[in-house]
């Protein structure tokens, strides 16, 4: 005696249709989980490396000089940072005395870029310098002075976006901002904070 199979039943066919789309629903869900952890955009560091000032002039009250500023970008991404639209400003006493366009270029995947950014700046008019001669430092027998100092701040803005696997594109802007104090007497930075 053969048994005859009874083709299944609709009832089956559709909750295996269910099961099997929740199952792919969630692991869809899973994968982007996953996805947007592990490649969440983040913004670049910049760190100052050193601030030079490589000539430095003072006549008539004004003040004229060359800036040079290094700096190191780190790209802490899991894909390429392109970046453009990116500027460095000098101010001094809240007024824009220089200003440089950083050229558009790329930063590798976990990379750091080193620059360097060199511009004249034109002359203009310094606030009245104190006549005290400054505080005294002692380094145990019997010190130095440190003359008048000047001090001005730099701020560094870069912009640009982040793609991931040539689908999703992130906007990304990051800055830093950098008061350096300078010896009016010589042009020498005296230190520089950001």
């Amino acid at each position: 005696m053969v048994k005859q199979q009874r083709p299944p039943s609709g009832r089956t066919n559709l909750a295996s249709c269910v099961v099997a789309t929740i199952f792919l629903i969630f692991i869809v869900i899973v994968v982007l989980i996953v996805f947007f952890s592990v490649f969440k955009p983040k913004e670049p560091i910049i760190s100052v490396n050193a601030v030079q000032l490589p000539s430095f002039a003072i006549s008539n009250g004004t003040v004229n000089f060359t800036f040079s500023q290094y700096v190191s970008v780190k790209n802490p991404n899991k894909a390429v940072f392109s970046h453009y639209d990116s500027t460095l400003q000098l101010l001094y006493g809240g007024n824009q005395v220089g200003f440089m366009f950083i050229p558009a270029g790329k930063i590798g995947s976990g990379r750091t870029q080193y620059m360097a950014a060199t511009f004249a700046v034109q002359s203009f008019p310094m606030g009245a310098v104190p006549e005290s001669v400054g505080p005294t430092i002692t380094d145990g027998l019997g010190g130095f002075r440190i003359g008048p100092s000047l001090e001005i701040q730099s701020r560094m803005e870069m912009a640009g976006r982040v793609r991931v696997l040539h689908f999703f594109t992130h906007h990304v802007d990051t800055r830093t901002v950098c008061r350096v104090s300078i010896a009016v007497s010589d042009g020498s930075v005296l230190g520089f904070h950001c």
